[in-house]
């Protein structure tokens, strides 16, 4: 067994530890009692778990190991030790790949990834084209969240003039949305002729994407104080009944001046609900927004949020060429990548982030 098994083996031992004394935690009484504390600990033992298992697993490799290494030096018959051998043999390929695997799940994850997110889709230079755009990419990330079976919820838009939307504000929810949606914040181009050219020339318009971790109940606590509501009627797209009833929502938050509204609901508490949540996650993200212009200069997949004038990735139509310019990766299968299968990108941004996270562990 190597000093690096030994090291291993005693950081697991450790968390195995710290995993029991939560599950201690998490059925005493005076916990349940405290709602944000239970959060927190059923988070932390979700966050835990997974690197205990996988060390159970990884021990007993490391036995199988030491046990056949024994059969080696010690038996006599000849069959046996060949069989160690070749046990040998294969558990000193899957050990080095299994302590890569357990290296990464000690490495502290974005406590965020787990999160619900919001998404947030504009179009940016290239007028009616980039609202088009805008509308492109709305329909590729709806199609790639109902393979996921997550839940997609517009809050508010502002459709083009000539189709898609100047603006679009969503909320996805379901399991690790924001850990997979996160890497599609930044600036994304688009080259071809468009619908509105009549001469045939090719543009180049952009649409930028912002994707925030929703905040949960327990990670900012509003002030009614501090909250100054407004009620309108609702205009847009929705028939009579959204146009005539006063259920449109605007919260401002008066210490930081954020303005959110929601009028996409028809029901007043709804909106308000949803108005409410939006609020949360902006008055979070101010905070998080620290954290990530930090991480974004030391990882070339994440862009800060705050950096709207990154580009990420350019979808040139006459070339059906799709193209990453973070990690160089490129499809030719432009069509089907609008039509939501962009899981392959996505795979390929994690394990780029994975070998920086790694590396600023070591």
């Amino acid at each position: 067994m190597t000093d690096n098994s030994n090291t291993l083996l005693e950081k697991i031992d450790g968390l195995k530890v710290k995993l029991d004394q939560i599950q201690a935690q998490l059925s005493a009484p005076e916990t349940m009692a405290d709602m944000k504390k239970y959060v927190q600990l059923n988070k932390d033992y979700k966050e835990i778990e997974p690197i205990v298992v996988a060390g159970a697993k990884y021990r007993k490799m490391v036995e199988d190991y030491d046990a056949a290494k024994d059969l080696v030096v010690n038996e006599k018959d000849d069959e046996l030790r060949e069989m160690a051998r070749e046990e040998m043999a294969t558990l000193e390929e899957a050990l080095p790949k299994m302590e890569e695997e357990i290296k990464l799940l000690l490495v502290p994850a974005d406590p965020e990834d787990g999160k619900n997110a919001i998404m947030e889709i504009r179009g940016g230079t290239g007028g009616d084209e980039a609202a088009i755009f805008a509308g492109d990419l709305f329909r590729m990330y709806s199609k790639y969240i109902e393979r996921k079976g997550w839940k997609l919820e517009v809050t508010s838009q502002t459709p083009g003039t000539a189709g898609g939307f100047k603006e679009i504000i969503c909320t996805v929810s379901g399991d690790g949305v924001y850990g997979l949606l996160k890497y599609e914040s930044g600036v994304h181009r688009v080259q071809r002729v468009p619908q509105t050219e009549t001469q045939g020339r090719l543009h180049t318009s952009a649409a930028s994407v912002v994707v925030l971790p929703e905040a949960g109940e327990f990670d900012v606590e509003l002030n009614e104080k501090d909250i100054r509501k407004d009620i309108f009627c609702a205009s847009g797209p929705g028939g009579q009944g959204v146009n005539t009833t006063y259920s449109a929502i605007r919260l401002t938050h008066i210490p930081t001046g954020i303005v959110v509204q929601c009028q996409d609901e028809r029901n007043q508490l709804k909106n308000l609900e949803k108005a409410l949540n939006e609020l949360r996650t902006r008055l979070y993200n101010m905070e998080y927004q620290k954290y990530l212009d930090n991480l974004s200069s030391k990882r070339k997949t994440m862009v800060s949020t705050g950096d709207r004038s990154a580009k990420i990735r350019t979808y040139n139509y006459p070339q059906s060429r799709v193209t990453d310019h973070r990690i160089n990766w490129s499809t030719h299968n432009l069509p089907v990548f609008m039509d939501g299968d962009i899981q392959e990108v996505i795979d390929q941004l994690q394990i780029a982030e994975n070998a920086e996270r790694l590396k600023e562990a070591e």
